[in-house]
Parts: structure tokens; C-alpha cells; sequence
């Protein structure tokens, strides 16, 4: 596919609804008792696979293409499924899902496509084992297909988390939520929160304290109304275009900003670039965001701040390749499980391009500012290296082409149309 390229960017985009809260929206829906209304549901691939999980899992949820219905059967009502249920390129479906499974009384196996089935699970399996699970990977190894035994009872463990991971924790939740006696969870750094505020959200008990939390077994939860948030991780691709592209003025409504996740904004500022923020929804936790074309300096990305960004690690770095002086991001072990080892494809795909940017055990440093041109890259069935790979492609004056587009499809599906409106010539 050949990808869109620019003179200047300039218009309003509606962001897609946030694809973490839609996952977990679903799945609360699913274990509360009574009935759960969802409004501003994303309808990718990656959360329609988690909708269609929990209807295997005999959970009534009605689809009208506007609003999601819910009739949630707590964790008990949960039935057996007819056969192994597919959650796709989901790895937030199926690492989260193995935590709710993890009490039930029936057996359970998840599988995924080539790319899902080629990642660790052990992160996850290993803690829920510890409460009590039974969970096996395929020919007993950490890869997926994976299969959740019968279970009577789970027991609450206090488990220090060896990486900041928002899945594997959320995943120890959902078995905690279960298990007898006071989970105890203590974070390495805080990472993105959506779990614990929607268990509150869905009347759960559970106490939060800096890197701490303590979370109540035997719980059940009620029914709720729920608006999802534009997705921020889907708004970065146009942040980071709105402020590289020369002459650009993009305006994003409906953005999330939960602190946890705000990581992408506080780094662009860092580097210099201009956003605004206007039509601030307290409520709902979003905002309108106003981005123009920036001149950019470099910055380095560590610590505590990477679980903030995990997921806008790839667009970071084109970003970087824009900036004046060395860009250095470290601390980002995580990139290396994530659908591909984004580590290495984010370097080999600029580098096509011609940035000058190198991998590292735990990251990337590049150098800015350089010329991108016209390469064949791929996405590597990743949507964040592909929707990253067509912002790089709007630097080019020349046209770039990209292999397995559409694997954008999971998180984006009308991406490219987005782009295609904002992309302006000069007369």
C-alpha cells in the first residue's frame, strides 16, 4: 500500500473511543450482577474479539452498533465455552481474560493468531498459580495456546511486580477479586490504572496507595453507565504528526487524559512542542487538544516515566528523529513482548527511512534532526509500527510503501481516512 504524504496538515479528528477502557468495559460488564450500558465502545478487531470471548463464556451482551447491553452474570455465572475461544492479535484479551478464569469451576483454553501465540505468558501465568490456578501453556511452555483448570478456591498473595505492567497486574486483579483473604499488590513503578478505577467504578473495595495496592476477595460488583474516552494513544499519532509536519494545526476531541496514561504529552513538552488544551470534561476525564508544527529538542525517556508511555514508544521515536540533538529511551524491556519486539522493528523501519537511530538492550537512542525519504517498510503486523510507519510517510516527498497495513485494523480501523482528511496540498 502506498502511504498518504503532505505539504501541511490542518483539521478536526474525533478520536476512536480508548481501547484498554472498551476491553475492560466488556469484561466488568460481564462479572457485575445486573446490567451494564456502554456507550462510545471501540469496535476494532482487538476489542470485538473480547466482546465475542465473553459471549462464548455464555455472558448475554447485545450489540445495536450504537450502544452495548450487558446482562452481567457474576464471575459464577461464567459458563463453559464449546470450544477453544480465538481472541485474535488481542494480548489485553487473553492475559486479562486468564485472571478472570482463574476461579472458575470449568475448563477453559485461549489461543490466538501466529503473532499472539509467539508471546510470553508466563508474567502472568506465574502469579496465578501462586493464588492457586491451574494455567498451562501450550506443550507446558509459556506460549499460548493457554488452558485454565478447574479451580475450587483461589487464595490472595502479596506479589511484588518484577516489571511495571498494567496487564499482568489487571490479570492479578480480576483473581484477586475471587480468591479468599487480601491481595496485596506492590508495583515496581505505577502503571496505567484503569483496573483499579473501574473496580470502584462497578462498587468493588480496593485501597491504593502510591505503589500499593490492597484488594478484597469474594467482592461482587454492580451493573453500571459507561462513556469511553477518546483513546490517547490513538491521539499520539496525531500529536506527533500536527507537531513535525511544517505549517500543521490539528485539533483532537474527546482525549482521555487519565495521569496514568499522559505520558506522551508530558514528553512532547518536554521536547518543545505546542499543544493546547480547550472543552475540559471533568467528568469523563477527557479533553479537547489543539497541536501546531514545532521546532523540537531532544530529551532522554526513563524510569518511572516508561510504563506512562509504553505503548507511544514507536511514535516517540519518529518524533525524536525531528528534534535537534540526542534522543535516549531506556528503561523500555517491555517494547520486546509487545506484537512485535518494538525495540528492534521501530529502529529497522526509520532506519529504511533514513533516521539514524540504534536499538539497545533496553531501548533506542537517536539522533535528530534527519531527512526522511521514500523506503517499503512494514508494519510487522503491529498496528502502532504501522500507524507510526504512515506519520514518518508524511515527511516524504516521495511515496513509501507499507506491507501488512492492514493489521492497523485492531486499534484504527478508519486511520488512513483520518489522515486522508487532514493532508493538505499547497496550491
Amino acid at each position: 500500500m502506498k502511504l498518504i504524504n503532505a505539504d501541511y496538515l490542518q483539521g478536526t479528528v474525533e478520536i476512536p473511543p480508548d481501547k484498554s477502557i472498551a476491553h475492560r468495559s466488556i469484561m466488568f460488564g460481564a462479572i457485575a450482577e445486573g446490567q451494564t450500558t456502554i456507550h462510545n465502545f471501540l469496535r476494532a478487531e482487538d476489542c470485538l474479539n473480547t466482546l465475542q470471548a465473553f459471549q462464548a463464556l455464555g455472558v448475554p451482551i447485545y450489540d445495536d452498533k450504537k450502544t452495548i447491553r450487558i446482562t452481567g452474570v457474576g464471575f459464577a455465572g461464567l459458563k463453559p465455552a464449546n470450544s477453544i475461544i480465538n481472541v485474535g492479535n488481542s494480548g489485553t484479551t487473553m492475559r486479562l481474560l486468564l485472571g478472570i478464569l482463574a476461579g472458575t469451576t470449568f475448563e477453559t483454553t485461549l489461543s490466538g493468531d501466529a503473532s499472539l501465540n509467539q508471546r510470553p505468558m508466563a508474567r502472568v501465568m506465574d502469579p496465578l498459580k501462586q493464588m492457586g490456578a491451574e494455567v498451562t501453556g501450550n506443550n507446558h511452555s509459556e506460549f499460548p495456546p493457554v488452558t485454565v483448570k478447574t479451580n475450587a478456591k483461589l487464595q490472595a498473595i502479596e506479589y511484588h511486580m518484577p516489571i511495571a505492567s498494567a496487564q499482568v497486574k489487571s490479570a492479578i486483579l480480576f483473581a484477586a477479586l475471587q480468591a479468599e483473604g487480601v491481595t496485596k499488590i506492590i508495583e515496581k513503578e505505577v502503571s496505567r490504572n484503569h483496573t483499579e478505577e473501574m473496580i470502584t467504578q462497578f462498587g468493588g473495595k480496593i485501597q491504593v496507595k502510591q505503589k500499593t495496592i490492597m484488594l478484597p476477595g469474594s467482592q461482587r460488583l454492580k451493573g453500571q453507565e459507561l462513556l469511553v474516552p477518546g483513546d490517547i494513544s490513538s491521539a499520539a499519532f496525531f500529536l506527533v504528526a500536527g507537531a513535525i509536519v511544517p505549517n500543521s494545526k490539528i485539533t483532537l476531541k474527546n482525549v482521555g487524559l487519565n495521569p496514568t496514561r499522559t505520558g506522551i504529552i508530558d514528553v512532547m513538552q518536554e521536547m518543545g512542542a505546542d499543544i493546547q488544551f480547550t472543552q475540559t470534561d471533568q467528568k469523563n476525564g477527557a479533553a479537547t487538544l489543539i497541536v501546531k508544527s514545532s521546532e523540537l529538542k531532544a530529551t532522554t525517556i526513563e524510569g518511572s516515566l516508561i510504563p506512562r508511555v509504553i505503548d507511544e514508544l514507536p511514535i516517540i521515536a519518529l518524533l525524536a528523529t525531528q528534534a535537534e540533538g540526542t534522543t535516549v529511551i531506556k528503561d523500555a524491556q517491555e517494547l520486546k513482548v509487545k506484537e512485535t519486539n518494538r525495540i528492534d522493528t521501530t529502529a529497522q523501519e526509520l532506519k529504511k527511512m533514513g533516521a539514524n537511530i540504534a536499538a539497545t538492550d533496553d531501548g533506542l537512542v537517536i539522533k535528530g534532526k534527519t531527512t526522511l525519504h521514500t523506503a517499503k517498510v512494514s508494519s510487522h503486523n503491529d498496528h502502532r509500527i504501522g500507524m507510526m510507519l504512515q506519520i514518518a510517510a508524511l515527511l516524504s516527498r516521495r511515496d513509501v510503501e507499507l506491507e501488512n497495513p492492514e493489521a492497523i485494523a485492531v486499534s484504527y480501523p478508519h486511520f488512513f481516512q483520518d489522515i486522508k482528511y487532514l493532508a493538505k496540498r499547497k496550491c
